[in-house]
């Protein structure tokens, strides 16, 4: 599973130079967990990790590059990233 984390942040890494390589990895695992939560919150059967690797590798192609931006209107992920230390 950390292979696929890395893979998916080195991704996002190099699609926005606003976040460390730290950064990224912690976006690829909140994108993760919060599509894997909400899919199973709607009562969808779990199709394993190769949807939701796919899901977040689109995410990244599409929204990557201002993802930093999105924090600041997301409570939810503000505070993950504040305490993992990324915003203050």
């Amino acid at each position: 599973m950390n292979e696929i984390y890395q893979r998916l942040a080195e991704a996002l890494y190099k699609k926005n130079e606003n976040l460390t390589m730290d950064e990224a990895l912690t976006w690829v695992e909140l994108l993760w967990e919060d599509f894997e939560t909400t899919r199973a919150k709607a009562g969808r059967e779990y199709e394993g990790k190769k949807v939701t690797e796919q899901i977040v590798t689109q995410w990244i192609q599409n929204y990557g590059p201002r993802l930093h931006e999105f924090a600041a209107t997301n409570s939810k992920y503000k505070k993950m990233l504040e305490k993992k230390g990324y915003l203050h």
